[in-house]
């Protein structure tokens, strides 16, 4: 059981990385003040280490998708039962070939010109209500 009433996204994947990545920002940052450049570049690749490896612990069930989680799955040590199918509106899941494919799900245009895909409402009504409210303009 969780100590708090939502889901926080707490995961091992997520702390992992994050651990690794501070470790890399440190010694970035420790390169800038000595003004070593080979401390930075050091402090770079760590960083980019740490994101392979926050991306392989997700893959592996340890990190979770986008939205919320099941309520039994809230603790940071349980494993993602949706990983190996990948998420839906996952990047890292479609990168790595799971997950929804790029050309399933219908597209929607919001406000700014960006384009949604699948299901897609707003204020509780669906898509198609919102489009033909918006028509007579």
């Amino acid at each position: 059981m969780s100590a708090h009433q939502y889901d926080h996204g707490h995961t091992v994947a997520g702390w992992v990385g994050t651990g690794i990545a501070s470790v890399g920002a440190v010694l970035a940052g420790a390169g800038v003040c000595f003004v070593s450049g080979l401390l930075i570049a050091g402090g770079l690749a760590i960083g980019v280490v740490a994101l392979l490896v926050t991306w392989a612990l997700h893959l592996a069930g340890w990190g979770k998708g986008p939205g919320i989680r099941p309520r039994d799955e809230w603790g940071w040590r349980v494993r993602d039962s949706g990983a190996r199918a990948g998420h839906d509106a996952c990047l890292g899941c479609r990168l790595a070939g799971r997950g929804r494919k790029a050309g399933s799900g219908r597209t929607a245009e919001v406000a700014g010109g960006a384009a949604v895909r699948g299901e897609v409402s707003v204020g509780g009504e669906s898509e198609a209500a919102v489009v033909g409210a918006d028509s007579g303009r």
